[in-house]
């Protein structure tokens, strides 16, 4: 599912550069035209130059509060870079053109070369164009030409965009029955948003045609097969592209697979589910261990605790009585309120090394909340790092609100506010990526306002070698069931990630990456199903275990979860390089 979201710490906005396409609008049908009317696509050469830094948007762009980060400046140097023209309209390639930007870093070992790998890094909407940067020190990169591309829609040069309008949406986990009309008119403008900016090019952008325009860069590359990876929604559109050229596919590896069945409501739904399954583990986990956390002696005393503190927060929020580092590049919280402490649960749950910090920072906020006191120096800080996000610039990308709609929605506002009661109730948990009930509200796809030409590809694997599906099980973003219903759809082996509250494990999980090394460098597949652990939980002994295991953490807690999170994934900056 979606997975652009607000950056942390060691994490960034893609920027992407080039020239914006001139179209040529009329009505489409839906079938693809033939081969030879897109001959003269499929005959283009690429002409590669240096990558440069991509040039920072123009303060008219920039957010309201904060900046957006360029995490690999510098560093584009080590990339070619290179645009590929494809049409707009498969249906009618005369109607127009769009152009799309391509990366590559050639593999390191020419005698060892496997081929090309092209990677996409889920959305809709992420940028791909920087992906070869992320990979360029692993195994992948001694036997592959590393590829990346913005999809159509992202990036200068084809860039599709909302108009930028006023949210009025309540700021809150748990807004009331009163409350719902915002969401259905904030879904409301925002289609009309969309229309107004994207205007007749929306049609277009979609899963199907960007796998058509994957294509058209493996004959451009010179390439009679790729081979990819691709993580979360970048799954799915693997998938697309595996059903539609299967003779031109090699080895896939599908990293946080959407389900296939759940496109696209469902999928929104059932991120709020992945994320209460993280807050209920920990909170177990937390029950296990009374005695240095106290906030009860079993999942649901704990759950009972964390909502006890919920309603006090409710009334009396307690600030936050620390300042941002310098030059922090976003937005930074001044106060735990019940929002902000369902926002916290979210996304702090989620990865499991840092599970002590988490009950740590919940035990003194109910103690700040107590004593009508601020929140420690330490616990702040923390919290703050996990809580901050990136501010929106002011022209909003358009790619995801299109691409999401390439399926029927329901129409009927009972339908999303009987959901959004339940959702208030028993999924308040807001990560920043969907989750709680703005992922039961209406969104703009409720008011679509085009058609899509076509239906989507029915997914299957009919002549492409067997690939490999990755699943945590606790994933927030896509949940565990669509590992196995995407590896059963395609007849590919699953890997399970057992333990893990994260999206996106290849390159941070050893055993995971190890196995996807062995398959996509020798064709070496493991078996049909098989299990890889995540990162350990904290070594705090439970009650059970013998006095003389309990020690005191010497680390501060914000010393805790940079450790935690340095390496949470490749596609970041090395801190080394």
């Amino acid at each position: 599912m979606r997975t652009v979201r607000g950056v942390r710490r060691g994490a960034g906005v893609v920027l992407a550069f080039g020239i914006t396409a001139v179209l040529t609008l009329e009505s489409s049908t839906a079938a693809p035209a033939a081969d030879n009317e897109l001959t003269t696509f499929y005959g283009q050469k690429l002409d590669w130059q240096q990558c440069e830094d991509p040039e920072p948007l123009p303060p008219e762009e920039q957010p309201d509060d904060g900046v957006i980060v360029d995490p690999w400046k510098g560093q584009w140097k080590f990339m070619e870079c290179a645009t590929a023209v494809v049409p707009m309209n498969y249906a009618k390639p005369e109607d127009g053109q769009l152009r799309i930007e391509v990366s590559r870093i050639k593999a390191k070992d020419p005698a060892r070369r496997r081929g090309a790998l092209i990677s996409n890094p889920g959305g809709p909407g992420g940028g791909g164009l920087s992906m070869p940067l992320g990979a360029r020190e692993t195994k992948l990169a001694e036997a592959f030409d590393l590829i990346g591309f913005q999809p159509r829609g992202v990036g200068r040069a084809s860039q599709l965009h909302c108009e930028r309008i006023k949210d009025h949406r309540p700021d809150t986990t748990r807004p009331s029955d009163e409350q719902f009309s915002a969401y259905t008119d904030y879904a409301r403008a925002r289609e009309a948003a969309c229309r107004r900016g994207g205007g007749d090019l929306r049609p277009y952008i979609s899963t199907a045609n960007t796998a058509r325009d994957m294509d058209i860069i493996r004959a451009a590359l010179g390439e009679k097969k790729i081979n990819y990876l691709g993580y979360s929604y970048g799954t799915y559109l693997g998938a697309v592209y595996g059903s539609l050229f299967p003779d031109r596919l090699n080895r896939s590896v599908l990293d946080s697979a959407m389900h296939p069945g759940w496109l696209w409501r469902k999928q929104a739904l059932m991120q709020s589910v992945g994320v209460r399954y993280n807050v209920e583990q920990w909170a177990e986990w937390v029950a296990e261990r009374d005695n240095t956390y106290h906030l009860g002696t079993s999942r649901q005393d704990v759950l009972a605790a964390v909502e006890a503190l919920a309603t006090a927060l409710a009334d009396n929020p307690v600030p936050l009585d620390r300042k941002p580092p310098k030059d922090w590049p976003v937005s930074w919280p001044e106060k735990f309120d019940r929002t902000t402490l369902d926002s916290f649960l979210a996304q702090a749950t989620q990865p499991r090394p840092i599970w002590d910090v988490t009950a740590e920072v919940v035990g003194e906020l109910r103690r700040a909340a107590d004593k009508k006191t601020v929140l420690s120096r330490d616990a702040g800080t923390a919290a703050a790092t996990l809580l901050s996000e990136q501010d929106k610039p002011k022209l909003d990308p358009g790619v995801y609100d299109t691409v999401s709609c390439e399926v029927e929605w329901p129409t009927d506002l009972n339908t999303y506010y009987e959901d959004m009661r339940r959702y208030r109730a028993k999924y308040p948990f807001r990560d920043g990526n969907g989750s709680g009930v703005i992922g039961a509200a209406p969104t703009n796809c409720t008011f679509r306002s085009f058609t899509p030409p076509e239906k989507p590809v029915s997914l299957e694997r009919d002549g492409y070698p067997t690939g490999l599906v990755i699943q945590g099980d606790g994933d927030p973003a896509t949940q565990y069931e669509g590992g196995p219903a995407m590896a059963d759809a395609l007849g590919n082996h699953l890997i399970s990630v057992r333990d893990s509250g994260e999206h996106g494990h290849y390159g941070t999980n050893k055993c995971v990456t190890q196995r996807v090394d062995d398959y996509l460098i020798h064709g070496i597949l493991p078996p049909r199903r098989s299990n890889c652990t995540a990162a350990p939980r904290p070594s705090v002994p439970a009650d059970t275990s013998p006095a003389a295991e309990h020690t005191a953490d010497r680390q501060s807690k914000q010393e805790r979860l940079d450790t935690a999170l340095e390496h949470r994934s490749i596609w970041q900056q090395p801190t080394d390089k």
